[in-house]
């Protein structure tokens, strides 16, 4: 995480054609902050979260959706949002966590935890989709808000990059599973090496792909 002092907003924020732009952020009062996740949808990992406050006089070129960014588009990103933004974090939600409560609870969690840790404070969340999340501030959702929005757009970047490396690092500790390519979505390769070598300690047992193929297994 890092942050500093929030300049002195601008008259006209600069904005991408056809992109997400500062359109959604203008129209609230105070620090607005861009939300997202990601992660959701994997059988196995956990599920991250991203808060981004954008410094409207310092906006890195070409932040987009990370679903339409390549993998080297989005780890340039990263580098520039962090280091040109306001204020920027973080955070998970474990498999645990998911398993003990469910999906839409931990991704709650990992997103309050981000927001959390900004400095300052926000006075706003923008959130990608219909779902308002308890944050410590009020919350805006935007549907398909991360190709609206520049805030949203940055922390599905961060989000997303973050995930993905921590997906590498657990294909390093649990190989076999092929998680730094599919990153524990459901992938072919994916379920194949469950029938063959059953879970591993970051499988999310209580979702019913995992428990559908490992009672195929166990016939």
């Amino acid at each position: 995480m890092t942050s500093r002092i929030p300049p002195r907003p601008a008259q006209t924020a600069p904005t991408q054609r056809g992109g997400p732009t500062l359109s959604l952020e203008q129209t609230c009062r105070g620090l607005v902050c861009g939300v997202d996740e990601a992660g959701r949808g994997p059988w196995a990992g956990p599920v991250s979260a991203a808060a981004v406050l954008l410094d409207p006089s310092r906006l890195p070129t070409g932040i987009d959706d990370s679903k339409r960014l390549t993998a080297a588009a989005r780890e340039r990103l990263e580098g520039e949002i962090k280091a040109q933004a306001v204020s920027w974090a973080v955070a998970f939600a474990s498999v645990e966590e998911i398993c003990g409560h469910n999906i839409l609870h931990a991704t709650g969690l990992a997103m309050r935890r981000a927001v959390e840790a900004l400095s300052p404070a926000p006075a706003m969340a923008l959130v990608d989709g219909n779902y308002a999340f308890p944050l410590p501030c009020p919350v805006k959702t935007v549907v398909g808000g991360d190709a609206k929005s520049l805030s949203i757009a940055a922390a599905s970047i961060l989000a997303k990059v973050a995930r993905d490396r921590l997906m590498v690092e657990m294909d390093a500790r649990y190989p076999g599973y092929g998680f730094a390519a599919h990153k524990g979505y459901g992938a072919p390769r994916h379920r194949e090496a469950l029938q063959r070598l059953g879970p591993c300690p970051i499988h999310r047992m209580t979702w019913a792909p995992i428990r559908s193929l490992l009672a195929d297994r166990a016939a």
